[in-house]
């Protein structure tokens, strides 16, 4: 989870709540985004096969994955689908609109989750605090294995023989055996 401006982190507002790590891997004109299926609160799993990515746009060609609240993503989601609307082919603009409003708006400043958004082009991470980023190296990771899948990700980039999909796998195969929170059921989406 994430600290913000509102709470010193999730743990105030959902003591025990756990979820997720989403990977994107950006290798060779290729690129994909992994996220584990767990679902915990506390010590207890409950849902072991959770899907945490989604296609968006009306050509499908977005994958957005998120790490937090689902009620909150899918909320984001949602704005982020009109903001696509209103700015077509311009994922950039459009992520950048949705986080002025997500910072701005009384109510979405409330929500409580992290997305990794990608298209052929472009990888961004957004969140609450206004910040729309653009990782470097081509690897990016949220949730609560995210950083062990970086680490991961970003060790194995090197192997030429490895493909975005095949990093991305291993990646996060390393991140689920470290991380209590983090499974081997994984949804993948291949971009472009």
């Amino acid at each position: 989870m994430f600290a913000n401006s509102h709470n010193q982190t999730n743990s105030h507002a959902n003591p025990g709540w756990h979820a997720t790590t989403i990977l994107c891997v950006r290798k060779n004109g290729n690129a994909v985004i992994i996220g584990d299926g767990q679902v915990s609160v506390g010590q207890t799993i409950m849902k072991a096969s959770a899907r945490k990515i989604r296609r968006l746009g009306k050509d499908n060609q977005i994958v957005a994955g998120f790490a937090g609240s689902t009620a909150d993503a899918l909320t984001l989601f949602e704005r982020l689908e009109a903001k696509l609307e209103t700015h077509p082919g311009q994922l950039t603009r459009a992520c950048v609109e949705l986080a002025k409003d997500w910072r701005m708006d009384r109510y979405l400043r409330r929500l409580e989750a992290m997305l990794i958004v990608a298209d052929k082009d472009t990888t961004l991470v957004l969140t609450g605090n206004g910040d729309v980023l653009e990782p470097e190296h081509g690897v990016v990771a949220i949730g609560s294995g995210g950083n062990y899948a970086l680490a991961a990700a970003r060790a194995l980039m090197d192997e030429k023989k490895l493909s975005a999909e095949e990093v991305g796998k291993r990646a996060m195969q390393i991140a689920a055996d470290i991380c209590v929170y983090t499974n081997s059921n994984f949804v993948i989406e291949k971009i472009g």
